[in-house]
Order: structure tokens, then C-alpha cells, then sequence
């Protein structure tokens, strides 16, 4: 199946699609902060075909998400970390594994918990904060042109008034 590819857009949400959009990809990344290195780890604990993982590996590595470093020298094996382009990720991943649990597994019925090692006890829901750190609603924000915005973006984001948006 060929995807559709979102490099034209000029917004930060299909440019993240672009990288991160695929559901191995976000598996393959989780794996990552789990502390998988290496492809036959990723292999094993996801179950995903050869093609498929070596694809989605090398398109990490080629977005600057992951690192590739031989194991040894003269061997054709490698581990793959995460560079800082990937740790930063940890926020999103989270936040996608917190929704899952609140709308598809439901309360009470999460497969697992993010816990803070030193207190061992689950960490706050992530959301979108203030300067001042209050949580803010979909209703208390609103979307402007970046410095990066072409003019289609621009004229896109007049049609965006608070009144007019489905919040």
C-alpha cells in the first residue's frame, strides 16, 4: 500500500505525521524508550514483518529520530537509540498512551502506568500548560501564524476564530 505523502504541507502536525505517523513507527519508538537496541529485539517483542521494521528503522534514523551504530566493527549488526529529536518525543508518547487508556481501554483498565522512578507513583496527566503552569482547555487556546508560515497557512488560519471552531 503506498502512502500519501504530507511533505507539502506547511504545518507542524503533517510534518510530525510525515516522521512519526504509523502505527509500528509509534510502537517501534515505545520499544525504544523501553530500552529495545536492537533489531531482532524490536522484532520479537512486536512481532512485525523484517521489510516492515527495517523501513520504518531507517526512516527514524534518516529523520534524525533514532541513531544507528554498529555493534562491533566488521559486524553487519546494529543498535538503534534514540538521539534528542527522539527523547523528545517521550512527552507526545505518553500523552497518545494516556488518551488509550482514558478512551479505549477505559479506567481501571490500563495495561500499564508511567511512574516516576524515585516515588514510584504514576505521573501527572500530560496536557497543555500556561506560562504560569494551569492547565489550559481547547477553549482557552487559539491557533496563530508561526514565523515559518506561508501565506496559505495564513489565510488558513483566518478562517480559525475562536467563535467558528468546533471546541
Amino acid at each position: 500500500m503506498t502512502r500519501t505523502s504530507l511533505k507539502e504541507f506547511n504545518c507542524s502536525l503533517a510534518q510530525a505525521a510525515e516522521v512519526i505517523g504509523d502505527k509500528w513507527t509509534l510502537l517501534i519508538l515505545r520499544e525504544a524508550f523501553f530500552g529495545t537496541t536492537s533489531f531482532s529485539e524490536f522484532r520479537k517483542n512486536l512481532g512485525v514483518a523484517k521489510t516492515v521494521l527495517s523501513d520504518r528503522l531507517q526512516s527514524l534514523v534518516d529523520h534524525g529520530v533514532l541513531e544507528r551504530a554498529p555493534t562491533r566493527p566488521g559486524v553487519d549488526r546494529y543498535t538503534y537509540r534514540l538521539t534528542a529529536a527522539g527523547r523528545d518525543f517521550f512527552p507526545t508518547l505518553i500523552t497518545l498512551m494516556q488518551w488509550s487508556d482514558k478512551w479505549v481501554f477505559g479506567p481501571g483498565s490500563e495495561p500499564f502506568c508511567v511512574m516516576d522512578k524515585e516515588t514510584m507513583s504514576p505521573v501527572q496527566q500530560v496536557g497543555v500548560q500556561a506560562r504560569d503552569g494551569h492547565f489550559l482547555t481547547p477553549r482557552e487556546t487559539t491557533f496563530g501564524p508561526g514565523p515559518g508560515a506561508n501565506e496559505e497557512t495564513r489565510e488558513a488560519l483566518v478562517s480559525l476564530k475562536p467563535g467558528n471552531r468546533a471546541l
